[in-house]
């Protein structure tokens, strides 16, 4: 009988192992997703650092434009194969061609001279039937008046979310749309960062704030919403129903980039109308938090915290997969889906994901999908052959994962501010040797050593603001910075430091001391930097420095501090950025023309730079189309910044995403950014995959209980043999 027992103890401990071996069913115990949505069409990608403005006419950062991008649709955008970069409709019927006016309002030739031009005119026609995402903006009544536009405390009590709304609605897209968010950008309490340089080319533009400001103060403070419709804008009007006219002072043939930019969205009155309610504001329901567009996907979810979901508009209208591309394209199978229509996923998830090795370890368990390289994980992904070239490890390869590189039309510096009186001068002779000591300090910087260690060689030493794949970039010999580089062997060789410690002698600092005064050269770094790797990186720029024995001090601070000291110019040394809006030139060298200078101006001009031939050139070259005659402006401006070296030009990114073979249709184009559309997800590869590489290990686990069982057999034993002994014993 014991024994019998102890077996059944055994088989019931045995039996519940086999459970745990099995509750795993289908389901991947480590999956962090819904077990329902397994083998859905959903994208999963991460997101870093939460946005803080969906409205279009402030979202400027590229944190935000992820969103912004698949749902709202300006008239136009990038073709999202083509290389060079080329623009093509997106609800417009077809790009927009100029006409050119004097002042005195006469049509002028297409070849006109650009000083000849006192407005060039766009006029825009978005085809018709294409409506908005449901929304409960639209919902209306029998009468057509807004359900929701007039919400009681009542009313809103219920309300803590966009979808607690009951109903919602849409309604056709028309050019008056395009018009209302066009007037926003001088909404006097919408501050849209592109409001002052459209103030320079939108006829009336300036005007309208004005008149937009006068009314705002006026206004009742329980009137909360501006109808814009009420002021007409000079520049802009309605010419019908689905056309629209936009007035350009002068020639400006980059204004056309812009329409493919989210701040030339459209934007409903209703919506701006909805999202006016101060009950709505303080539950922090806006434009700002809950976009509405026209575009395939729109935001169902926003915890910018956590997470943030984009689901496929059910009214997007037909848009279809580009039939045409480069040569390569074809051969790469980006023409597979040619002619379907989009958008190919359903849902796209975005997690919050703060720390690189969780997201790298997600990515390698296949629950995100793409991934960057972060330089923990470089040396695990990538692998350098021949003359550089970047692949994946044969680990990667084995898992399917592919790599897709590109050079970012953006560009990193390290800038000189010109105000200040050592790195900028303040006479001709101060000036001048300010000059050879930044020449000097571009010799010394390493940038190819940079770019090695701390980019683990993603991208290629600049030698000027404009960025490779730009009209007016310089390959080859030609387009070396010859200040800081020799040609040698079909190769950019940088200098020796020989020469740049010839230059800091000749600026007055020989071997690091200023000859005046006898006392050694002290600079100041201003920089925002908090984590390890931030301080190696400063470590290693304080030792470039250290070659012409000038003494580096680094000043380091929060980004609003920062920001704050470079907008006064109390900065002496500075690194930045830039990121390209659109594929020209004009948008790299506006960063250092005067009148675009940081102190005074609050312009784009950092380094405060001024450089009267560089300003008439500047001036000459951004009214020009492409063409041999602006190359050659274009190659003077360039020189005259290499000689005057008011940026050390740092480098050009390359960018480097992993995508699993589940993951199709993918081609790197930083300068479109409403790509998701475009993108192609197997998901039954997918959970397949899933499946193979999370297969829990439970025999240790079935081990230890089989071994915990036999363990409690001679306690039982020894209990039941203590029962019958006290049994017996109450029976005598």
């Amino acid at each position: 009988m014991k024994s019998t027992l102890n077996t059944r103890i055994v088989l019931l401990w045995l039996l519940l192992a086999l459970l745990l071996l099995t509750a795993c069913g289908g389901h991947n115990w480590n999956n962090p997703y819904a077990l329902e949505d397994r083998a859905k069409n959903i994208l999963y990608t991460v997101f870093t650092e939460r946005p803080k403005h969906l409205d279009p006419v402030q979202s400027y950062s590229s944190n935000e434009i992820q969103f912004t991008a698949q749902i709202y649709e300006p008239p136009l955008q990038y073709h999202y194969l083509k290389r060079p970069y080329a623009l093509v409709s997106a609800t417009a019927k077809e790009i927009p061609t100029v006409k050119y006016f004097d002042a005195q309002g006469n049509q002028l030739p297409d070849d006109a001279r650009a000083y000849d031009i006192a407005y060039s005119v766009y006029e825009i026609s978005i085809r018709p039937g294409i409506l908005f995402q449901p929304h409960p903006a639209f919902a209306s009544d029998a009468q057509g008046n807004g359900l929701f536009h007039d919400l009681n405390q009542q009313e809103l009590a219920s309300i803590h979310k966009l979808s607690d709304f009951p109903q919602t609605g849409t309604r056709e897209l028309v050019a008056d749309d395009y018009v209302y968010q066009i007037k926003r950008l001088a909404h006097p309490k919408l501050h849209s960062p592109i409001y002052g340089l459209m103030a320079d080319y939108i006829a009336g533009l300036r005007e309208y704030a004005e008149v937009l400001k006068q009314v705002e103060q006026n206004r009742p403070k329980e009137k909360m919403f501006l109808d814009l419709r009420d002021y007409p804008l000079a520049g802009v009007q309605v010419v019908d129903r689905y056309t629209y006219r936009i007035t350009v002072i002068g020639k400006y043939p980059q204004f056309v980039y812009w329409l493919a930019m989210p701040f030339f969205a459209p934007i409903p009155w209703e919506a701006d109308r909805f999202y006016s309610q101060q009950g709505l504001i303080q539950k922090n329901i806006t434009l700002d938090w809950y976009p509405v567009g026209t575009g395939p996907y729109m935001l169902t979810e926003n915890d910018p915290n956590l997470r943030m979901v984009l689901e496929k508009n059910p009214n997007f209208h037909d848009e279809y997969y580009p039939s045409d591309g480069t040569p390569e394209d074809e051969e790469n199978g980006l023409l597979a889906d040619a002619g379907e229509k989009l958008p190919f996923i359903d849902k796209i998830v975005f997690v919050r994901e703060k720390e690189s090795i969780p997201r790298w370890n997600k990515f390698l368990q296949g629950y995100y999908d793409a991934s960057g390289i972060g330089s923990d994980s470089f040396d695990q992904a990538i692998q350098l052959v021949g003359q550089g070239e970047a692949m994946v490890t044969e680990a990667m390869t084995e898992q399917g994962i592919r790599l897709e590189t590109a050079v970012a039309a953006s560009t990193y510096y390290m800038g000189f501010n010109m105000l200040d009186p050592l790195v900028g001068g303040v006479d001709e002779k101060s000036r001048e040797s300010a000059r050879k000591l930044r020449q000097a300090i571009s010799i010394a910087i390493d940038y190819e050593e940079f770019i090695s260690i701390f980019a683990n060689g993603r991208g290629m030493p600049a030698q000027s603001p404009i960025s490779p794949g730009i009209a007016g970039y310089r390959e080859g010999e030609e387009g070396i910075n010859p200040v800081v580089y020799d040609w040698v062997n079909g190769q950019p060789r940088r200098k020796s430091i020989q020469t740049a410690r010839a230059l800091l002698a000749e600026a007055g600092y020989p071997d690091g001391i200023d000859q005046r005064t006898g006392a050694p050269l002290i600079l100041y770094f201003d920089v925002t930097a908090r984590s390890a790797e931030d301080r190696s990186r400063l470590d290693w720029v304080r030792k470039q420095f250290q070659k012409l024995n000038i003494q580096l001090v680094v000043r380091s601070t929060d980004y609003n501090r920062f920001q704050d000291k470079i907008r006064k110019g109390n900065a002496q040394i500075f690194e930045w950025g830039w990121n390209a809006d659109y594929p020209d030139a004009e948008n790299f060298l506006f960063l250092l023309y005067g009148p675009q200078r940081k102190v005074g101006n609050n312009g784009e001009n950092a380094a405060n730079y001024y450089n009267a031939e560089y300003d008439l050139l500047f001036e000459q070259m951004k009214n020009m189309e492409n063409g041999p005659e602006r190359q050659l402006i274009i190659d003077r401006m360039v020189e005259i910044l290499r000689f005057d070296a008011p940026w050390l030009w740092g480098y050009h990114p390359k960018d480097y995403g992993l995508y699993h073979s589940w993951y199709q249709n993918v081609k790197s184009n930083r300068i479109s950014n409403n790509n998701l559309k475009y993108f192609k997800i197997d998901a039954e590869l997918r959970a397949q995959k899933r499946k193979e590489w999370n297969e829990p290990v439970l025999w240790p686990i079935a081990l230890i209980l089989a071994a915990l069982a036999i363990s409690f057999v001679p306690a039982i034993t020894a209990f039941r043999r203590h029962e019958s002994g006290t049994a017996v014993h109450a029976a005598s």
